[in-house]
């Protein structure tokens, strides 16, 4: 079975600062048809304007994924980095991807310095497969090169393949997609595999999906992406 949520169907609030789209429900957006898939909790489209962001607050026992596409952010938190001295710069771009575990609680901020520039990332929340463990954080680079007609792995459990390590039982996939490129593979019906497309459009299962589209597979044993045009595609890999 395949589910489609369109881009337009999503929630979206504008703050001035910031215009986001929820995916799921989220903040003064409440959907009971749409309050997440499996363990994935949040995937939020946001747009901050130049020299703003989000102050300094407070989270706890959730898995939160940033993938930027346009733009760069800036982030500190109470663990030290961003900040002078820091573990990381905090500074994520095109092709980043930052992983925080909130864990037993952590403070942040993230914030768009550029005085002329929107920065256009995705906010995804994951929920954790155990409660109360130490904060922590982590970001990689992803190059186009790899994920170019390929599934790119950028999260999972175990950190393998150079990606960054989440706490859950899920996995994140990116892909870059154009003509002729096709991507096929295998899926374990059991679980839930849930599609969400950054920018562009692309073929999902012969579903034609746009920016901001997501598709829901269940039950299906089988993953096909083609016909891209300028396709950015994340591919969530889910507990049932």
């Amino acid at each position: 079975m395949i589910m489609l949520r369109r881009s337009a169907e999503r929630g979206y609030a504008d703050h001035g600062w910031l215009k986001s789209f929820h995916t799921f429900s989220f903040a003064d957006y409440h959907d009971p048809r749409h309050m997440g898939v499996g363990n994935l909790r949040v995937i939020n489209e946001d747009r901050i304007a130049p020299g703003t962001g989000f102050g300094t607050h407070g989270h706890r026992d959730m898995e939160i994924v940033s993938y930027v596409l346009d733009g760069a952010l800036a982030h500190q938190d109470s663990m030290g980095n961003g900040t002078q001295g820091g573990a990381n710069a905090g500074v994520i771009r095109p092709g980043d991807v930052q992983r925080m575990s909130a864990g037993t609680g952590v403070m942040h901020s993230e914030f768009n310095h550029d005085a002329e520039h929107t920065t256009h990332f995705l906010q995804i929340w994951i929920l954790p497969k155990y409660r109360g463990i130490k904060p922590g954080y982590e970001q990689k680079h992803f190059a186009e090169a790899a994920k170019r007609g390929r599934l790119a792995l950028v999260a999972s459990p175990d950190g393998r393949d150079g990606s960054v390590t989440i706490h859950a039982d899920a996995s994140i996939r990116a892909a870059l997609l154009d003509g002729d490129e096709r991507i096929e593979e295998a899926l374990d019906p059991a679980r839930n595999t849930y599609v969400h497309v950054a920018r562009g459009r692309v073929s999902v299962n012969g579903q034609a999906l746009e920016a901001g589209d997501a598709a829901r597979l269940q039950g299906e044993a089988r993953l096909a992406l083609s016909g891209g045009q300028g396709a950015e595609v994340l591919v969530f890999d889910l507990a049932a």
